[in-house]
């Protein structure tokens, strides 16, 4: 037995197609499926259920993949905490965000990276919350930037900012002309658009619309806050946006009028997460201390005091 052949498991497991998991791997298919073969005679035991249109791991195979993934990461470990005692900003860090955060934080966020630390090579994975929480549960993340609260044991959680919402009406709305900020009992008996079932912030949004005695608008759920936003801008609702959103590089949307709320606004809770285990916490620390020196601006919405010049719908 040996670490490649482990490797060529767990993409097996992964991918579930020969084919597909032979190109994961950088090798050809009779490759992999004749390690996967010897890799059964050394063991003694069935790993994959063969079958014409796909392939199937057994239960010792599942079990045995499970335990591959704990072996490869240990080993990534280890040669991470070599890398680390070497050079500490240099290296790979592989990190996950989840969608409705990546595309309106990263453009802030990188420069400061590359400024701070110039050889650090920064992979960026974006996926849902729970498809992050179990990349790094498996050793395939490093680190991932997700809202609290989290119940993982096994992660560790360091806070980096609180995001305010801001509510989206079109124009046309009758809450677009308050002169003052909203209350969330402004939002009483509204139904809002809301985001599909895995997504974080459709969890959030739910919350305050609980709080607030409003609804969800009933035969829509968008993939994406992009598609909310033009959901707005076309008439059909309200929603809730979170402060990075609506901030440059982002261009402001015709016909969408945006609206802060007073007082302790709603909000979410963002940290850098990393496992308990991992031997880079020191520098997810000091890399955790570049993302809270984002300028403060970006998180407060300042949409009373300063309008950007709109651009016509997409």
């Amino acid at each position: 037995m040996n670490l490649r052949d482990l490797h060529y498991l767990v993409a097996l497991a992964e991918h579930r197609h020969f084919g597909r998991a032979a190109e994961a791997s950088f090798v050809s298919q009779p490759t992999l499926s004749t390690q996967i073969k010897k890799l059964e005679d050394e063991l003694g035991v069935a790993l994959v259920e063969r079958t014409p249109r796909k392939v199937l791991l057994t239960e010792t195979g599942r079990e045995i993949a499970r335990r591959a993934r704990g072996v490869l990461s240990e080993i990534e470990e280890i040669k991470a905490i070599a890398q680390r005692t070497r050079d500490p900003e240099s290296g790979t860090l592989r990190l996950g965000i989840f969608p409705t955060l990546g595309p309106y934080l990263l453009p802030h966020l990188v420069p400061l990276v590359r400024k701070q630390f110039p050889r650090l090579e920064l992979l960026l994975v974006e996926e849902k919350t729970e498809q992050v929480i179990r990349m790094l549960r498996e050793g395939s993340l490093d680190v991932g930037i997700l809202a609290l609260p989290l119940h993982e044991e096994s992660l560790h959680s360091e806070f980096l900012f609180e995001e305010p919402f801001v509510l989206a009406v079109p124009e046309d709305h009758p809450l677009a002309h308050k002169q003052k900020r909203l209350k969330l009992d402004d939002l009483e008996d509204e139904s809002l658009l809301l985001l599909e079932d895995g997504h974080c912030m459709r969890d959030q949004a739910l919350e305050v619309c609980q709080l607030a005695g409003a609804g969800e608008r009933s035969g829509f759920r968008a993939t994406s806050l992009e598609t909310l936003r033009q959901m707005v801008a076309a008439n059909v609702g309200i929603t809730l946006l979170p402060t990075l959103a609506i901030k440059p590089p982002v261009a402001r949307t015709d016909n969408v009028h945006l609206l802060e709320f007073a007082g302790r606004p709603p909000s979410r809770r963002i940290a850098l997460v990393w496992r308990k285990s991992s031997s880079m916490g020191t520098f997810l620390e000091r890399f955790a201390a570049v993302i809270r020196d984002l300028p403060a601006g970006l998180l407060q919405p300042d949409i009373l005091e300063a309008k950007p010049a709109r651009t016509p719908a997409r």
